[in-house]
């Protein structure tokens, strides 16, 4: 067993497969899929995919894709629908159905069903003479050679294939229905990716009393206190009509020493950064965290439209977030 070459047979698998995914190109039936793609988008109901065994595997991922892609779609598995759960699927639906074979048995015995309802069928198989085949309304073939299992039993590149048959379906449907990042982040809230793309900056900026910010005739040394108490290492400096004037940061107080300024005596105005960077609180926060990296700063001001100072947001409030 020591001497048995693993890595000849990983890239022998990983090559058939390749070769698998190549050839599906050359099979694709334009028409049948033109008609499975319209008669999902034109769905009433919700796509309901079915499947035994392994392919009933692959089904399972190709609708959580879809469901996830701005198709509404579950899954049915074919043995439990011959036993009530063909309750869940109505006349407005819309069925795909993947066997390998297009004979299994258990998909077989719903094909009458499936009919009697008049819910458009659309079949992923490698058999384009089978039974499932010939039911459906559109035919996608999903055919191989001969799996990647040296033994050509195991169903190896044929379910390769019959993913690769549903993410190209589920994609082209995301790509006609015009569906965004932000509708996708909607289906995968608890993720990186739904923070990224639903988190606003208005939800974890500071506000009122959190807020560091000063007059511009403020003292270096009272605007030192604010930024203290703070605890943001920078502080807001408004005018009269609290309107924002500019910033004071840890990086303005360096520069401050540098020159060897009076502390007690100079306005925080004259030591401060004007005509700061500033973002509005209803955009999202991974477009601020861009805003930080570019600009290599560690704070945003939210302003209104007058430019009313009424929020600030920093690196760790993103890292906090889980935006980073």
């Amino acid at each position: 067993m020591s001497q048995f070459d693993f890595i000849k047979s990983i890239r022998r698998t990983v090559s058939a497969e390749r070769d698998a995914v190549d050839a599906l190109l050359s099979t694709l039936d334009e028409q049948a899929l033109i008609r499975a793609c319209q008669e999902v988008l034109t769905c009433k109901g919700r796509v309901v995919v079915t499947g035994m065994g392994k392919s009933g595997h692959i089904g399972n991922k190709i609708a959580a894709t879809l469901a996830s892609t701005g198709t509404p779609a579950f899954f049915v598995h074919p043995g439990e629908a011959a036993h009530g759960d063909m309750g869940m699927i109505t006349a407005d639906d819309v069925v795909i159905a993947l066997s390998n074979s297009g004979e299994s048995s258990e998909i077989a015995t719903l094909i009458p069903l499936i009919k009697r309802l008049k819910a458009p069928l659309i079949s992923i198989t490698g058999n384009p003479d089978s039974t499932l085949a010939k039911a459906a309304d559109s035919h996608l073939y999903a055919g191989v050679e001969k799996e990647a299992c040296p033994l050509d039993l195991a169903p190896t590149s044929s379910t390769t294939v019959a993913l690769v048959m549903g993410d190209a379906l589920a994609v082209a449907l995301l790509e006609a229905r015009g569906f965004t990042a932000e509708q996708f982040a909607f289906s995968h809230p608890g993720g990186s990716l739904g923070r990224r793309l639903l988190l606003k900056v208005e939800t974890i900026m500071h506000c009122g009393s959190q807020i560091p910010q000063v007059q511009e005739d403020t003292s270096i040394k009272e605007a030192l206190l604010e930024m203290t108490q703070k605890g943001l290492g920078m502080t807001t400096v408004v005018n009269t009509q609290n309107q924002l004037s500019g910033i004071f940061t840890d990086g303005d107080l360096r520069r401050a020493l540098d020159k060897d300024i009076d502390f007690h005596h100079t306005a925080v105005k004259d030591a401060m950064t004007e005509n700061c960077t500033t973002i509005a609180p209803d955009k999202l926060a991974a477009e601020a965290l861009q805003i930080m990296e570019e600009k290599k700063i560690n704070a945003l001001v939210s302003t209104t439209e007058n430019n009313e100072v009424i929020g600030v947001i920093n690196m760790h409030d993103l890292l906090r977030a889980g935006v980073l």
